[in-house]
């Protein structure tokens, strides 16, 4: 009878676990969603790079999703380029426009500047923002920060990207030359905090993500980034920020620290040499050392954000509620 009634309880328990499941995919994929990809670290034209875009395009393939734009959250660019990095260069077309091909991220390239897109290639910032100047391209960078409100025909989510490259944070010496680092004006420092006081006090869309290279609170091998911290982490909680999405650390990661509003996504692992996680003593719901992409799913009162690996499978996912509440 026991043994009956055991057997029995694991077969609920089998079907109430493969209902659950179904229910996580069916929430994944919600009808009249918005659905974006994420990903940081990236731009080596490596092997890991194009595990991980090939990743990605399996998942909008299977899954049957037009994205309505990608997310390229810094390190857009790695290592210097041959010949010289112009919009004219060779790695524009094999690593950004067709790693990540039209047919199938038909939507904007939204990319915000890292430290390596600074100091890898003389002027290389500029030519990123030259090269949104081009006909026909789908690389958006209109500013060194700007501002994205998406969906349609009344915005879902607005994006507040930023530039996390101060002086404090990306300046010093080269270590291999000696040369002055190169990093964002400490005007344009200046002026990007007032834009963001500005933004950050109009109206916005019900969901707000604020996007930049640098994370405020990392558990990676970086650390937090005091300056940062400092000088946004208030307007973050004040402004009720629903995440801030990153990368800088090659992982992934999910932070949530008591009484914040904000939640704190690391995309690190877009095909950048894997770093590992150092930081054991503040708990997290998930970090993980690891090559993988992120995927976010906005509807009128719940952002999803899900962590996915190199194999499609799902690696973390939370919900993030209008009230600031997440359910995982």
């Amino acid at each position: 009878m026991n043994r009956r009634r055991a057997l029995k309880t694991l077969f609920c328990s089998s079907v109430a676990l493969s209902l659950n499941l179904r229910t996580q995919a069916q929430a994944e994929l919600a009808p009249g969603a918005l659905h974006l990809l994420a990903i940081g670290d990236f731009g080596t034209g490596g092997q890991d790079q194009k595990i991980v875009a090939e990743a990605m395009k399996t998942f909008v393939g299977k899954e049957k999703l037009t994205p309505s734009g990608l997310w390229f959250i810094g390190d857009n660019v790695y290592g210097p380029t041959k010949g010289g990095f112009t919009v004219e260069a060779q790695r524009w077309k094999e690593e950004i426009e067709d790693m990540y091909p039209a047919s199938l991220f038909p939507g904007p390239q939204w990319a915000v500047l890292g430290n390596h897109d600074y100091h890898d290639n003389p002027g290389g910032e500029q030519v990123q923002l030259a090269y949104a100047k081009k006909a026909g391209v789908r690389w958006h960078m209109p500013n060194k920060w700007y501002r994205v409100d998406v969906g349609s025909p009344t915005p879902l989510v607005t994006f507040l990207a930023l530039d996390t490259n101060f002086p404090k944070i990306s300046g010093g010496k080269d270590k291999k030359t000696g040369k002055p680092k190169t990093h964002m004006a400490a005007e344009e420092e200046a002026q990007q905090l007032e834009w963001l006081k500005l933004e950050l006090a109009k109206p916005r869309a019900p969901f707000t993500v604020v996007v930049g290279h640098h994370p405020l609170y990392s558990n990676g091998s970086h650390k937090d980034t005091q300056p940062l911290i400092e000088q946004w982490g208030d307007l973050l909680q004040e402004h009720k920020v629903h995440a801030y999405l990153c990368g800088h650390d090659h992982d992934l990661q999910h932070l949530e620290l008591e009484g914040k509003f904000t939640s704190f996504v690391l995309s690190g692992g877009g095909g950048a040499r894997i770093r590992k996680l150092t930081n054991e003593a503040r708990k997290m719901p998930y970090g993980k050392d690891i090559h993988g992409f992120t995927h976010l799913q906005v509807l009128p009162d719940a952002l999803t954000i899900t962590h996915l690996g190199v194999d499609g499978g799902v690696l973390h996912r939370f919900t993030k509620k209008l009230d600031g509440s997440v359910v995982m």
